[in-house]
């Protein structure tokens, strides 16, 4: 089974030159591989010392560099999709539709396209490998929940729209001067939540994709980490890994980074205790910029000379529903979550999480229509939410 490896990190800790050695590694090793970049400030073309392309674009033998650009692709491969939510816009005025065209869509469309990119290229099973460069946390965050969050508002809205839409239309215009989506559009947003759906099912699928944190012995950035860390996993996306970047060697003996070192010590031994349960990869500072192939065979021999590395390294469980002596019990993994932060409710058949700005819609399976939820605790950076059956009164 082909595999997908995101990195991600904090911005400047060093994830292109990190994804770009396991991608050496792996066409050294035989294997076709794929390194995409999904941030718009591509670095690709920089770290490998030549143009990387619009399409992919081959590097060294069994090695391809692609640099995404999100317009590029809405114009050559996805079109439709586009008309179909320019469908589902409502515009007043033709100067409306026109700042349409400027905007492309809705923020989050580029993230979409990205990663359907990558889903069209995963199903043409050309590549082994694929990994994938991401863009610092936050825009990565919002790339990965996309599809969940715009399939969820889809959910919600398409069984009623064909039914609301066969009433309202024929008056809207009249009425309300505006315009409803016609049958097409609808159609064509059903096709786009199939692919969604299925968008998700890969970024999820434990067996192919997995995602790979980089970080640097920093306060700021450990805790960034650690914020990353809980949100991937409360969105169910399986974390497989951590790189310890930009590591002082111990032979380097100079009074100047005596202090630092000892800095780097304290929080490489609170990164090592509080992400005990994954492996931990540690990389050197280089005395130079990481760059071409063999500054990239660097990293390579001195770091990731590990067995079955591009195999999934570890499956973690974030999700757990089972039945319990009094109802269900739902378990999220939330690490390092904090309570106190912690917003937890139910909206018809959904619970909503909410922890600081990130919110996830869990769907509630049949089963639990007629219970509610009768309680939520911590147990071991679990968040367990109970059931119980509705009192009818």
């Amino acid at each position: 089974m082909n595999r997908i490896i995101i990195f991600t990190g904090k911005g400047g800790v060093g994830k292109t030159s990190t994804a770009s050695a396991h991608a050496v590694k792996a066409a050294k090793q035989g294997m076709k591989t794929l390194i995409v970049s999904t941030d718009l400030a591509h670095n690709l073309s920089d770290i490998f010392m030549q143009e990387i392309k619009k399409e992919p674009t081959e590097i060294i033998e069994n090695l391809w560099g692609l640099e995404i650009d999100p317009n590029y692709e809405m114009e050559n491969y996805y079109g439709s999709i586009k008309e179909a939510v320019r469908k589902m816009m409502i515009f007043g005025e033709e100067k409306d539709e026109e700042t349409y065209e400027d905007i492309v869509a809705f923020p989050g469309m580029e993230e979409l396209f990205c990663l359907l990119k990558i889903k069209d290229i995963y199903e043409k099973n050309i590549y082994d490998l694929i990994i994938v460069d991401s863009a610092p946390t936050g825009e990565t965050l919002s790339l990965l929940k996309f599809p969940e969050l715009l399939s969820w508002y889809m959910e919600k809205f398409l069984p009623i729209g064909k039914v609301a839409l066969k009433f309202l239309r024929p008056i809207s215009k009249i009425a309300f001067k505006v315009e409803m989506p016609n049958k097409q559009a609808i159609n064509d947003m059903e096709k786009l939540y199939i692919m969604l759906s299925q968008l998700q099912l890969l970024l999820k699928n434990r067996e192919v994709c997995s995602i790979r944190l980089v970080t640097i012995p920093e306060k700021m950035v450990v805790e960034e980490t650690k914020r990353n860390y809980m949100y991937l996993n409360l969105y169910n996306f399986n974390v497989d890994g951590l790189y310890i970047n930009r590591i002082i060697p111990k032979d380097v003996n100079n009074s100047f980074f005596d202090e630092w070192k000892k800095l780097q010590k304290q929080y490489m031994d609170e990164i090592e205790s509080v992400f005990f349960n994954i492996p931990i990869i540690n990389i050197k500072w280089y005395e130079v910029d990481i760059n071409g192939i063999e500054g990239l065979n660097r990293i390579v021999k001195d770091s990731l000379n590990i067995k079955n590395i591009f195999e999934v390294q570890k499956i973690t469980v974030s999700e757990k529903f089972e039945k319990t002596k009094d109802g269900y019990k739902l378990e999220v993994y939330v690490p390092f979550g904090d309570k106190n932060a912690l917003d937890l409710y139910e909206t018809g058949t959904d619970i909503s999480i909410s922890i600081g700005n990130f919110k996830r819609n869990i769907p509630c399976p049949n089963t639990l229509k007629k219970y509610s939820i009768s309680k939520a605790k911590f147990n071991n950076d679990y968040l367990a939410i109970y059931f119980m059956e509705k009192v009818v009164k």
